[in-house]
């Protein structure tokens, strides 16, 4: 077994000295490949040809699939790098601090888009719809569900994978700039033609979400939270059409298409994300949970001897 060794080795070392660059094209390639199998039979079964705009249903198959193989991929590639998970932010080792980062990530989306969307209805350029607002209570949990698996997948891939191995070639900076714009350019492979005047947003959200990164200790559950909330609450709005643009406010502003990210206001949002995110207090590191029944065992048989 020797030469086995010996072989592996070897391509181990050829591995950790592959630049960072063909290393997440080399992901790519791999992702696409092992997804193709799935992807041809799953489109033929939704009746869907490439060159047909996809219906809302159809893409959230082929999303889901191609999404879920993701995970695999990486942790093949943690395996042959000789890398942990930790590496690329993802840390289960104290569950308190994890799952508070992820609710205030998702508390800050939602209060910005409620305060871009406010103020969009106070210069008149948005109406409610009242009666819309029932219809929230049946669809808000699943598209949360959906937001977290999609805010997860997205942030392992992006912030996780790809920010940590262009890091290892390039400054944290250059490395940012390089993964917000795969980061935008991918979302062009769906729906180009409405993606298009997004592209700059979404470019500005990959870094909002690298510094919420950073700003977390290089765990992703912020960026995963910010990130959730932010599909959560616009899928909401969209769903329920409980928006209604009224066209007295610039497109450049509202957003072409009605879409926030392709106007002023989601880079209004995405701006006062960036200074909340920088500028509030997080808490000191909490207790695991280990630590936290540890805690309550203590008191319990203070109480008991009391």
């Amino acid at each position: 077994m020797s030469w086995f060794k010996q072989i592996k080795q070897q391509w181990l070392g050829l591995i950790v000295a592959t630049p960072a660059l063909v290393k997440v094209l080399g992901f790519f390639s791999i992702w696409v490949v092992c997804w193709l199998p799935i992807a041809i039979p799953l489109a033929h079964w939704l009746s869907w040809h490439p060159l047909q705009p996809l219906q809302t249903s159809q893409k959230l198959y082929l999303i889901t699939s191609l999404y879920l193989i993701a995970p695999v991929i990486i942790s093949g590639a943690i395996r042959y790098s000789q890398k942990f998970w930790s590496s690329y932010g993802v840390s289960l080792t104290n569950f308190t601090n994890i799952l508070i980062s992820l609710v205030i990530g998702i508390a800050l989306a939602l209060g910005g888009l409620a305060i871009a969307f406010l103020l969009e209805n106070a210069l008149g350029w948005v109406d409610w719809e009242a009666e819309s607002w029932l219809k929230l209570v049946d669809i808000s949990i699943p598209i949360l569900l959906l937001a977290l698996f999609i805010g997860a997948c997205e942030e392992l891939i992006f912030r996780g994978f790809i920010q940590t191995e262009l890091q290892e070639d390039y400054s944290p900076l250059i490395a940012t700039v390089i993964t917000s714009s795969i980061f935008a350019v991918s979302h062009l492979v769906w729906e180009w033609d409405k993606t298009l005047p997004e592209v700059p947003g979404l470019w500005l959200l990959g870094v909002v979400l690298t510094q919420a990164r950073w700003v977390n200790g290089g765990n992703l559950s912020l960026a995963w939270g910010l990130h959730a909330g932010w599909v959560w609450g616009l899928t909401c709005l969209d769903t329920a059409q409980i928006l209604v643009y009224t066209g007295k406010g610039s497109e450049w502003f509202t957003g072409w298409g009605g879409n926030p990210l392709a106007g002023g206001s989601g880079i209004f949002c995405l701006l006062l994300t960036a200074v909340a995110i920088q500028l509030l207090p997080f808490p000191d590191p909490l207790p695991s949970m280990p630590q936290v029944m540890t805690m309550v065992r203590g008191l319990t048989k203070d109480r008991e001897v009391g």
